[in-house]
């Protein structure tokens, strides 16, 4: 087990911040809210518990709950329209034009970042440990916030535009998560 030091932890809280400003700037109050709940909470999950956690431990959770992301639930998200039913049903803002800073600011610097954590984390980086305690923070904490959009928009409670895949999205994170609170496999008796 490695100690974080002063530096790492810095660097990773800079980065639990600068994505949910990155979505303030881009998307609004409401999204930066939602970023920094997986992002924030990803941080202190990471800095709460030991170093130490192998690959081979959150392998399997990792990939099916990135499969499930972008699979089942971006695909979601993108049939039913979830930004623009955010913009009409709750924010009122329109949606923002789609522009090199906004693909920047919400698709490659996180979701890049989570696609380099199995590389990372055989290389033995603990930054990489934090990445994955944010992947599987949002994945199974920020994502069920879909279960709220019905209240959010002051309606009655029905479907919102992304919640069906949250029902397997976030269970798969949470086994990533308990994965990585155990730092050595269960022993049978």
């Amino acid at each position: 087990m490695r100690k974080k030091s002063f530096a790492l932890i810095a660097a990773a809280l800079g980065f639990a911040l600068l994505v949910p400003l990155l979505g303030y700037v881009y998307l609004g109050t409401l999204y930066a809210s939602i970023f920094l709940i997986g992002y924030l909470g990803g941080f202190l999950l990471w800095l709460s518990t030991p170093s130490g956690v192998g690959w081979h431990r959150i392998s399997a959770p990792y990939w099916l709950t990135l499969i499930a992301f972008l699979a089942l639930h971006k695909f979601e998200e993108n049939r039913t329209g979830f930004f623009d039913q955010v913009s009409a049903r709750i924010t009122g803002t329109p949606v923002p034009d789609v522009s090199v800073g906004l693909i920047l600011a919400i698709l490659v610097l996180p979701v890049g970042a989570w696609i380099a954590i199995p590389v990372l984390i055989k290389r033995h980086f603990e930054f990489a440990r934090f990445l994955a305690w944010t992947f599987f923070a949002s994945m199974g904490i920020t994502e069920l916030t879909h279960f709220a959009m019905p209240v959010l928009a002051n309606e009655p409670y029905g479907y919102f535009p992304g919640m069906l895949s949250v029902f397997i999205l976030a269970p798969l994170a949470w086994w990533g998560m308990a994965r990585l609170l155990r730092t050595q496999p269960r022993v049978s008796v």
